[in-house]
């Protein structure tokens, strides 16, 4: 995936919520604008997330991220690649240390897209990022060992997700597995 097509993953984007089309139009301008998007140097960059559910869409697969302190679905930085499909699917597989042969990308379209702040910390400054989020499916019958980024890695039934993280951007993954499950 190259600019041209994260541009296109953007634009074909039908946001549930109004954040996110705002999140749309301004990951646009940004992503034709900063030349560096893809490097986590510059100060607002891109990363790929997964919304990991089980096969039955009532679970949610959060890490207790180190670093932070808080509970996150799995992501990280693009680190040059701009195929940002196979980072959210790498830092899965990495993250959960599940075998990435066991995990299973639903969809190739955006699943949510978040635009936020990092605050300093002692290995960065400062910086933005904009996520974009794909729905992966796990059996959570399978062992989830986790690895150092993380002190805990758990399955949150949906309607407990918001006791591990109350973040709107969660909120709103939520909202869509719920409607989902509906349709399911």
């Amino acid at each position: 995936m190259h600019r041209q097509e994260l541009l296109k993953l953007i634009r074909d984007y039908q946001p549930r919520f109004i954040e996110e089309a705002a999140f749309a139009q301004r990951a646009t301008r940004i992503v034709n604008n900063e030349p560096d998007v893809f490097d986590r140097a510059s100060p607002i960059h891109v990363t790929g997330s997964a919304w990991v559910v089980n096969p039955a869409r009532t679970h949610a697969l959060l890490m207790h991220h180190r670093k932070y302190d808080q509970w996150f679905q799995p992501g990280g930085h693009a680190d040059g690649d701009s195929d940002v499909v196979r980072v959210a699917l790498k830092e899965t597989a990495e993250e959960t240390g599940i075998d990435p042969a066991q995990i299973r990308l639903v969809s190739d379209d955006l699943f949510d897209l978040d635009m936020h702040d990092v605050p300093d910390t002692e290995a960065a400054p400062a910086h933005g990022h904009i996520d974009l989020r794909f729905l992966v499916e796990i059996d959570d019958a399978l062992p989830v060992p986790g690895n150092v980024e993380s002190h805990e890695v758990l399955w949150i039934p949906l309607m407990a997700v918001s006791r591990f993280n109350n973040n709107r951007s969660t909120y709103r993954m939520v909202e869509k597995t719920r409607h989902m499950r509906r349709y399911y």
